[in-house]
């Protein structure tokens, strides 16, 4: 089954508060919002995040917006003040939810394709040459 950044279909916007991430995923189509839906759930982040989340997730689905907020619960290392690592706060969440991937059918790409997404591309840092 081909994948897809979830970036190619959506933006966001994210913070943070205390050791709660907070990340807003909004669809860049209308037609985009349930192919989110389908692909972007709590179960599916808690296995994308491992450890690093060690809370519940929680997903609040806002159709009339083509959005979802996100909120992940012991996500920050115990927070900015608590933390040791280097960038905890909710915007690098953001980014890595954005850099998840998600399926799509052959017959999905194709008309995403056809309706002039463009695939992102990101260099793999640990990928061995």
């Amino acid at each position: 089954m081909p994948k897809i950044y979830l970036l190619d279909i959506a933006h966001g916007r994210s913070g943070d508060k205390g050791d709660t991430s907070n990340v807003c995923v909004f669809a860049r189509k209308p037609e985009y919002y349930d192919l989110i839906i389908r692909e972007v759930t709590p179960k599916r982040l808690k296995s994308y995040f491992g450890d690093m989340v060690k809370g519940d997730i929680t997903r609040y689905e806002v159709e009339s917006l083509s959005g979802i907020n996100l909120v992940m619960h012991h996500a920050l290392g115990g927070g900015a003040t608590m933390s040791l690592r280097l960038d905890s706060l909710g915007k690098s969440m953001g980014s890595a939810v954005m850099r998840m991937k998600i399926n799509v059918s052959k017959e999905e790409l194709d008309e995403l394709l056809s309706n002039g997404m463009e695939l992102m591309e990101f260099e793999d840092p640990y990928a061995k040459e």
